[in-house]
């Protein structure tokens, strides 16, 4: 059955068109027919009151210029709008000055007005304030209309061209894809897509250093010596613990620990330091070039949107910048409160592994320290999933209270609360693997207990970085793969689910127009998160690639596999599945690259503190020149490192112990060991422990500032802006001066 059909043309100049041949004179073309597509529920016809509020609404659009084509089916009634074509004559008034010499011709020699200018223009305008209780907001809160979207039109080169998983390793169309989603979209895919262009060598370097641990997995002295250590036993670390562990059970784990905690490590997170500014320098180099290739070096986005709101009211007063301390102190209040409510998570997850310990070790006495930190990551995934939503509400919330003036003002402080919280809520746990974990547990025989009952969790027989290498390794692979499914899995879902309830009468009308908006309306709405849920994704993995990033090198090849499927998969959402999202004009990726640079510095901090106080990088080099043989004899001729295991583990007499009757075998053990620097008579701190701490504070003073200086010295090595950059820009403000005073001479002297 066609759907009843009638058409409006509220009152405008005779033929409105897009081109802009000369200003006032247009032609319509049929591929811009209509902007957008506003969408009612069949039943509001019946309801007067529902009635007179379209008609109310339609009628402030008409008094714009707007056109208006209203179509029904069985259950959706539809009205496309089509700008009249003065908007956009005043847009470019607004936006070239005209006081300038060829401003006028500028104008005149534009063949026509991009689609995602016009998308934009009119969004702002259906969307602008008037007056209270009449804006399109509180019409689809009162079910008035139901949505609003632009069509998608003329994007089959990009479903050829970009969204197809076999153009996984082609270029991206990016001049395409701004000419489509606009500035904002493609500036995102160019960084997402030169992020993932330097995962590469990130990546290589990072397989090679985890790699080389294969080569001394057999050889290294340490997993020799542990392997052959059948005559050492380990103190049991639960309660629960019904015997003494030997050392050599450990043989595999120590083997696996060389791979990621090695004389590389160092090498590596040095260069991943280097690479994140190297990473951050040229992408500004590539912005640059983008943004005068598109000519984009003398917009400005808050003078864009005075124009807009200037274009929708004359009257329009300029609203002033304030601020307000009383807003700013109770913001500063309650992020401080969420932040430590993130920390508090945390320590819910401390709690999770003190109880799973206890309940484990019943069972899996041998495992249980694995099984703890396996299930411990999978649970922190799950608070990270939960917290994400609460956060972003919080997030909100605080904009709210803030009130910031423009969307892009609104938009850069959601960005800052929503990303600090984020980062809290990823990396708490693992701050307290890496720098607290184990190491507030006391001795054997005097263990610190959570409530006075259960001992706390401590680090792996093997070491901390295992525990730190396994927590990284679930979070990255669950939120890379999971959240790959979801994001792909679930709106491909729901798009059929909602073809499936459409479809029945899809094919019945013969008007084009509906077919078309029908077509549009059965994809998967959109909200104004879209764009910044997916470089929210980003910025959390990059933190996951860059900070903690010794304790895990195969981060960056993680990330480099999960972009090149990301980057597509974004693709087909957006083309396919996804409503057009509205088009928003930019120059840069805003505020996010002070997020890129701020992780940059954390990733240096973290990274000396993981080598210094996670890894067994630093032991080993004060035994091997200060203690162990070499040290005490220069002409030593066998491996250094003789003798370190022996040395780094700490002696526990086992009579010591209150229920040591309890132990199998306890007959025959009068000694245990455990991994620490403490004195056999009275269990406090041995001299070597305060030696070894100055050389990791030392270490973490010189790493942080040699690699501090290295990110400055190449920061400044490679400018923000290339020269052919610089040079273009100053030739256009020499023709411009020219222009502006054609009597000058060629030559002044």
């Amino acid at each position: 059955m066609q759907g009843d059909e009638s058409l409006q043309i509220l009152p405008g100049s005779e033929g409105d068109s897009v081109p802009l041949m000369e200003m006032g004179t247009y032609t319509l073309e049929v591929s811009h027919q209509w902007d957008c597509v506003l969408v009612a529920d069949l039943c509001t016809r019946k309801d007067p009151k529902q009635v007179q509020k379209q008609q109310k609404f339609l009628e402030e659009l008409k008094s714009k210029g707007f056109h208006v084509k209203m179509i029904k089916d069985q259950k959706k009634v539809f009205f496309g709008i089509r700008a009249d074509g003065e908007i956009f004559d005043l847009y470019q008034t607004l936006l070239v000055n005209p006081e300038e010499p060829g401003s006028r011709a500028r104008l005149n020699k534009m063949n026509s007005i991009p689609a995602t200018t016009r998308i934009r223009i009119v969004s702002f305008v259906v969307n602008s304030k008037t007056k209270p209780g009449d804006t399109f907001e509180d019409l689809l809160k009162d079910g008035v209309f139901e949505t609003m979207f632009p069509l998608h039109e003329g994007e089959k080169h990009l479903k050829r061209e970009w969204a197809r998983w076999r153009n996984m390793f082609r270029k991206q169309p990016i001049d395409d894809i701004r000419n489509y989603f606009g500035e904002k979209v493609a500036l995102y895919f160019a960084w997402l897509g030169w992020y993932t262009y330097m995962l590469v060598p990130a990546a290589v370097v990072g397989l090679i250093v985890f790699l080389s641990g294969f080569a001394l997995f057999d050889s290294s002295q340490i997993s020799k010596e542990i392997c052959a250590a059948q005559d050492i036993f380990m103190c049991p670390l639960g309660d629960n613990s019904r015997r003494y562990q030997r050392l050599s059970e450990m043989c595999t784990f120590a083997k696996l620990t060389h791979l990621f905690d090695n004389e590389g490590t160092v090498v590596f997170a040095i260069f991943m330091a280097l690479w994140a500014t190297v990473f951050l320098e040229i992408w500004k180099r590539q912005r640059a070039r983008v943004v005068l290739h598109w000519d984009l070096c003398g917009w400005d986005e808050e003078e864009e949107e005075l124009a807009l709101e200037l274009i929708n009211s004359p009257v329009y007063e300029l609203e002033p910048h304030e601020h307000s301390y009383w807003k700013s102190t109770i913001i500063l209040i309650l992020s401080l409160f969420m932040i430590c409510f993130m920390i508090g998570m945390a320590h819910v997850l401390v709690v999770y592994r003190v109880l799973a310990a206890a309940l484990f070790s019943s069972f899996l006495e041998q495992q249980v320290t694995t099984v703890v930190v396996v299930t411990g990551g999978v649970v922190h995934y799950i608070i990270i999933v939960i917290m994400t939503k609460v956060n972003k509400c919080v997030a909100q919330k605080l904009c709210d209270i803030e009130d910031p003036r423009t969307l892009s003002e609104r938009e850069s402080k959601f960005t800052v609360k929503f990303f600090t919280l984020q980062f809290f809520a990823h990396f708490s746990s693992l701050i307290y693997i890496a720098f607290i974990l184990g190491r507030i547990n006391g001795h054997p025989g005097k263990s610190t207990r959570l409530a006075g009952l259960w001992k706390l969790e401590e680090c792996h027989l093997s070491g901390c970085m295992m525990d730190l290498f396994i927590q990284m390794a679930i979070i990255m692979g669950l939120k890379e793969t999971l959240s790959n499914c979801k994001e792909y899995l679930c709106p491909w879902l729901i798009h059929k689910w909602r073809l499936m309830w459409f479809c029945k009468y899809d094919h019945e009308s013969k008007d084009p127009d509906l077919k078309e908006w029908q077509r549009n309306y059965c994809m998967n709405p959109i909200n104004t998160f879209s764009l910044f849920d997916e470089f929210m994704e980003m910025m959390i993995q990059y933190g996951f690639t860059t900070i903690f990033v010794a304790a895990f090198p195969l981060a960056p090849l993680l990330a480099l596999f999960n972009n090149l499927i990301e980057i597509r998969l974004d693709a087909i959402k957006m083309i396919r599945l996804q409503r057009r999202l509205v088009p928003r004009k930019a120059k840069d990726i805003g505020t996010w690259l002070h997020v890129l640079e701020t992780i940059g510095v954390l990733a240096v901090i973290a990274n000396g503190m993981v080598i210094a106080f996670t890894s067994e990088f630093i032991p080993r080099m004060v035994y091997k020149y200060h203690y162990g043989p070499c040290g005490q004899n220069r002409n030593f001729t066998e491996d250094c490192l003789k003798g370190y295991v022996n040395h780094s583990l700490s002696v526990f007499y086992t009579k010591d112990f209150q229920d040591h009757g309890r132990m199998e075998g306890q007959e025959n053990v009068t000694v245990c060991r455990y991994r620490d620097y403490r004195n056999d008579r009275d269990y406090n701190f041995s001299e070597q422990f305060w030696f070894i701490l100055a050389i990791r504070l030392a270490f973490v003073i010189l790493f942080e500032h040699v690699a501090l200086c290295i990110k400055l010295i190449a920061a400044w090595f490679v400018p923000d802006v290339p020269q052919s950059v610089k040079n273009k820009v100053l030739k256009k403000k020499y023709q411009k001066l020219r222009e502006k005073h054609p009597k000058l001479p060629d030559k002044m002297w």
